[in-house]
């Protein structure tokens, strides 16, 4: 085995018993990152940043200070701030842009020895289901099915790619509506959306303020749990950051759910859900059961109306964060012709600058906003998003513990396939995972098998709000029951 291909916790391990250097690890993981181009993951490598902060790391664990984290390679999101790197959302309204701080998250993470590999790909502003709308263009997920190319997912799909190929341990994404979990499961890795607040916002580019949240994305739920304690903790910079200690999550794994209650959601039974899905389901109730979890059916009973009320909110908190893209200050800004004015400064810098699906977004986020559509639309949404939040309160104060649900309505479908199609279709890849942000509670997505196709199947589990290390055991209990090794030929 390449040093790369380990996960976080055996690395972890290696490093501190002096079996292997945070410098032989590193390179181990540049060597596979330039072999992994044809991925097309990693779109601003920084070998000179990781070997220094490699060498750090390695006088770290000499000294016996070394945090979890310390030596861990990992792949940073292109939504997070990195101070003196390229950070452009993946748009070219960003082109160019090097920010003069860094991200919360990246500085917890680098505070802790951590080592930056580069930036990773993912869809522009976090807009998106397939990442196909970067203007660095498609990620290929690294899973193959004859000769198509396909999604990794999105927005996280860089992130996704780079951690199940072994080009890096670990990486941060995002998720608004399921862009850390749809792509996780597209890939067969594991991926956490937290509890909102858990993590800081501080630094990570905004797409829906009120539903983002930064989480890890890794090829175990241990290595999960090791790397969400690094990212943790309340932050003064985010009003929204909760004030609340973070646990040990990795000590939470017993591995022990006897007596827990799972509900299972009828309302996510869908008319038209593939036959595979349902039987994927189906097997993670009877894997939960046999550890010794209660099975029991729920009703969430607004969930119809999840994915209508999360495509005016998001769209509409989006128009007013990507307002500040105006061409005046920072990234790019539009050639004007003689007499142009400021108005149409901002039309022509927000056409080149925009493509077309976070214009399409801004649009709509704009137009539920104006006079007239305000209530008919906005108010209406935010009303529906508290009855969602509200089915799920009514859950877990029945006793239940978590809830299990499919992870994504399909495995992952070609580049290209939906992309050009009625957007709608695309939207429809967040049905089981935009509850979740709308409640505000955290979501782990787990790979327990392959379809007929061979390629991975997630399901999801959701937890109670703070309540992560819990969630963690329960997906720990799911993952090793699943027993899912399966990797992707390595074919590029």
């Amino acid at each position: 085995m390449n040093a790369n291909e380990l996960t976080i916790a055996a690395a972890r391990d290696a490093l501190r018993k002096g079996e292997l250097t945070a410098v032989d690890l590193t390179m181990s993981c540049l060597t596979a990152i330039d072999a992994g181009d044809p991925l097309n993951a990693f779109v601003h490598k920084t070998p000179e940043i990781a070997l220094e902060q490699a060498r750090a790391a390695d006088a770290r664990l000499a000294s016996g200070d070394a945090p979890a984290m310390c030596g861990i390679p990992l792949g940073i999101k292109d939504l997070f701030c990195t101070k003196g790197v390229a950070s452009q959302a993946a748009s070219n309204i960003l082109k160019g842009f090097k920010p003069e701080y860094e991200s919360t998250v990246t500085t917890k993470l680098f505070d802790a020895g951590a080592v930056m590999l580069g930036k990773l790909n993912m869809d522009e502003f976090a807009m998106g289901s397939s990442n196909e709308t970067s203007c660095y263009g498609d990620v290929v997920n690294p899973w193959k099915v004859d000769e198509r190319r396909l999604t990794p997912g999105g927005s996280s799909g860089g992130s996704a790619s780079a951690v199940a190929a072994d080009l890096c341990l670990g990486a941060t994404g995002t998720d608004t509506g399921g862009s850390i979990r749809q792509p996780a499961a597209f890939t067969g890795i594991v991926g956490i959306k937290p509890t909102y607040g858990r993590v800081s916002r501080w630094g990570v580019v905004a797409f829906a303020s009120s539903l983002d949240q930064a989480g890890p994305m890794t090829k175990s739920v241990r290595d999960a749990a090791i790397f969400l304690g690094a990212m943790s903790g309340h932050d003064p910079k985010d009003s929204t950051s909760a004030e609340l200690a973070v646990p040990d999550f990795e000590a939470a794994l017993t591995g022990d759910i006897r007596g827990k209650k799972i509900g299972i959601p009828r309302e996510y039974r869908m008319d038209g859900m593939p036959d595979e899905i349902e039987a994927l389901w189906a097997k993670g109730r009877e894997m939960l059961k046999d550890a010794g979890a209660e099975i029991v059916d729920i009703s969430l009973p607004h969930t119809k109306y999840a994915l209508p009320a999360y495509y005016v909110i998001a769209p509409a908190e989006a128009s007013s964060n990507l307002a500040r893209y105006d061409g005046v200050r920072y990234g790019h800004r539009a050639r004007l012709a003689q007499g142009d004015g400021i108005t149409e400064m901002y039309e022509k810098t927000r056409a080149e600058g925009f493509g077309k699906e976070v214009q399409r977004r801004v649009m709509i986020g704009t137009y539920v906003l104006s006079a007239g559509f305000y209530d008919a639309y906005y108010n209406r949404a935010r009303k529906v998003r508290a009855l969602i939040k509200r089915d799920f309160e009514l859950a877990f104060a029945d006793g239940i513990d978590a809830i299990l649900t499919p992870a994504t309505p399909s495995s992952a479908f070609g580049l290209g396939e939906m992309a050009s199609a009625d957007p709608v279709q695309m939207y429809l890849n967040d049905v089981f995972t935009v509850t979740v942000n709308l409640a505000g509670l955290p979501g782990v997505s787990v790979p327990v098998g392959l379809d007929a196709k061979g390629l991975p199947l997630g399901l999801q589990l959701i937890g109670r709000p703070w309540e992560e290390g819990d969630l963690l055991n329960h997906a720990h209990v799911l993952e090793q029951a699943a027993g899912f090794v399966a990797k992707p030929s390595k074919w590029w």
